[in-house]
Formats: structure tokens, C-alpha cells, sequence
């Protein structure tokens, strides 16, 4: 059993875990909300991008399917009480 918690997920593992975050970021009705959500995904991907130690690395997934999960529930609650107005920022996406 330890051994299989140490070991490290396959590189297409975590690129899915990556894409399943920003997809998850996706989902969030907020301007707000989503782009934190994106900016705080990638963010973490780079500053654990240098682990190598496969227990520190396991760890690091671990964390991120947490994660996951919290943010696919909080895109759920968001979505139960999206605002019925548009973001400043969306709009201008709009006319772009």
C-alpha cells in the first residue's frame, strides 16, 4: 500500500488533471471567479513543475484532484446564484 502512494503519476495524468481545471474554470458564470480560477490552476502547475521526488510529486496530484473537486462544487453553487448582469470585462470581450 505505501508503495502506491508514492507513486508518481504519469506525465498524461497530470497534463489531464491540468486540462480538467482550466476546463472546470470553464464552467464558473463569474468573470471574476473564472479567471482566478485559470490564473490560480496555472500558477500552481509552474511552481510544482520542478518537483522530483515522486512522494512530492504524488502529493502535488493528490492536492490537485482535491482541488478539483472543490472547484467543480464551487461552479455549481456559482452557478445557483450567478448575477443576471455581465462583467465590465465581458462585455468588452463582447465587442472585440
Amino acid at each position: 500500500m505505501a508503495s502506491a502512494a508514492a507513486k508518481a503519476p504519469s506525465r498524461s495524468e497530470v497534463f489531464s488533471l491540468f486540462r480538467s481545471l482550466l476546463r472546470t474554470a470553464r464552467d464558473f458564470s463569474d468573470y471574476n471567479m473564472r479567471e482566478y480560477m485559470k490564473r490560480r490552476t496555472i500558477d500552481a502547475f509552474r511552481s510544482n513543475g520542478g518537483l522530483s521526488d515522486p512522494q512530492s510529486v504524488s502529493a502535488a496530484y493528490a492536492d490537485g484532484k482535491l482541488q478539483l473537486e472543490v472547484a467543480k462544487r464551487q461552479a455549481i453553487v456559482y452557478s445557483l446564484y450567478a448575477p443576471k448582469v455581465k462583467s465590465v470585462m465581458e462585455l468588452k470581450q463582447l465587442k472585440s
